[in-house]
C-alpha cells in the first residue's frame, strides 16, 4: 500500500441509459485513499440484480456512474478517524454505492460488519431483498402465526424469501405465479420451500380457498408485478387490508377498484429499502433486523438464492443471464472479484 497512489482499480460504468450489454464498459481508475472517517474496501462479490439492469436501462428515475446495488467487501485500509472496523473485516453497505468495482472508499457510518463465517453469496445478497421482505412482513400489518399473506411474483427473489420467512414465523402464504409449460415443477419447488398454496394468475381468479374457510382472508398483500395482477391481490384482501408494492415488473399501473378504497378500507403502500435505511428513527430496528436475518441465514432457515459466481472480467455473461429465460426461479449472477484481487 505504500505505492497505493500508483495502483489502479477497475469498475463498470455507463454514460447514458440503454441495453446494458451495449452501454456498460469497464474502465480503470486510481485506487482511492480513504478520508478521515472512510474505509478503503476491496470487493469480494457483487450480484447483478434486476434493479441494476433497470437503472441502466433508464426505467428507474435515477442514474449512477457505476451500477451495483449490493455486495460484500473486505476492509483493506482505515482512515485515521475510523473506530468501529478493522482491516480484514467483511462489510456490506447500507445504501446504493455502486458495487460493480474492484475497490471503493466509503464512510464508516454506511457500513455494516457481517460475520466472516457467513457465506460470500449470502453476504453479497443481504442488503436488498432480505431487508425488503422483512420490513414488509413487520411494518404494515401485525401478521401473527396462523394468519395469511398473499403475494404475486412468488418465484422472484423476494417472493422466495417471503415464503421462507413466513414458514419460519408460522404464517400461511398464498402465492401467485405466471402460467408456463413447467408450472407444476415450479409449484412443487415453491411448496417445498414452505408455500401453503400456489396458484397461476388464472387460478387465483376462481379459487375458493378463502370462501371455504380453509384459510383466513389475508390482511397483507405483497406486489411486485402491478397491473391487473395486483388487482387480484386487492380483491382477496380482507377489510382494512394493505397492499405493499415493492416492484412493477409488468410496467403497468396498479388497477384499484374505487369500491375497495371506499367500502373495504383497503390501503396501498410502497417500500424502497434505501429510504428506510436512511431514516435515523429506524437505526435500532435496523440492527435487530440484520441480527435476525444473519441468524436465519447461518442456521439454514433462509437460503441464498440459486446463483452462479462469474469472474468480474467476464461481466457480460452476468449481464446477459440476469433475467430468467424459463420462468423458474432465475439464478442470480454474482460478480466474483477473487481473480482481480490476486493482482494487488
Amino acid at each position: 500500500m505504500s505505492n497505493g497512489s500508483a495502483l489502479t482499480a477497475s469498475r463498470l460504468v455507463y454514460s447514458e441509459p440503454g441495453d446494458p450489454i451495449n452501454v456498460i464498459r469497464k474502465e480503470t481508475f486510481p485506487l482511492p485513499e480513504p478520508g478521515d472517517q472512510e474505509v478503503l474496501l476491496e470487493m469480494l462479490a457483487a450480484p447483478v440484480n434486476p434493479v441494476d439492469v433497470n437503472i441502466v436501462q433508464g426505467k428507474y428515475p435515477m442514474q449512477v456512474e457505476c451500477p451495483g446495488y449490493e455486495g460484500v467487501a473486505r476492509v483493506m485500509k482505515l482512515g485515521p478517524g475510523v473506530r468501529s472496523l478493522k482491516v480484514g473485516d467483511h462489510v456490506i453497505a447500507l445504501r446504493y454505492v455502486g458495487t460493480w468495482r474492484t475497490h471503493l472508499a466509503l464512510p464508516e457510518q454506511v457500513l455494516l460488519q457481517v460475520p466472516k463465517e457467513l457465506g460470500i453469496a449470502e453476504a453479497a445478497t443481504l442488503t436488498c431483498n432480505p431487508p425488503t421482505v422483512y420490513r414488509m412482513l413487520k411494518d404494515y400489518v401485525e401478521v401473527k402465526p396462523g394468519d395469511t399473506v398473499i403475494q404475486n411474483g412468488a418465484n422472484s427473489a423476494c417472493g422466495v424469501l417471503a415464503i421462507q420467512m413466513c414458514r419460519q414465523w408460522g404464517i400461511n402464504t398464498v402465492n401467485v405465479i405466471r402460467d408456463r409449460p413447467n408450472v407444476e415443477e415450479l409449484k412443487t419447488f415453491l411448496k417445498n420451500l414452505g408455500a401453503t398454496y400456489v396458484f397461476t394468475e388464472e387460478e387465483i381468479k376462481t379459487t375458493d380457498v378463502f370462501k371455504t374457510g380453509r384459510l383466513e382472508k389475508p390482511m397483507l398483500g405483497l406486489n411486485c408485478v402491478g397491473g391487473k395482477n395486483a388487482a387480484q391481490l386487492i380483491r382477496h384482501l380482507d377489510f382494512g387490508g394493505v397492499l405493499v408494492t415493492y416492484g412493477g415488473m409488468s410496467m403497468e399501473p396498479i388497477y384499484v377498484p374505487t369500491s375497495a378504497l371506499i367500502f373495504r378500507d383497503i390501503r396501498l403502500e410502497g417500500i424502497n429499502i434505501n429510504n428506510w435505511f436512511d431514516q435515523e428513527k429506524n437505526f435500532a430496528d435496523r440492527a435487530k433486523m440484520f441480527k435476525d436475518l444473519i441468524s436465519m441465514l447461518k442456521n439454514g432457515q433462509l437460503k441464498a438464492p440459486p446463483h452462479v459466481m462469474v469472474n468480474f472480467e467476464r461481466y457480460e455473461e452476468a449481464l446477459k443471464n440476469t433475467l430468467s429465460k424459463d420462468g423458474m426461479v432465475g439464478k442470480k449472477y454474482i460478480l466474483d472479484f477473487s481473480v482481480v484481487r490476486s493482482k494487488f
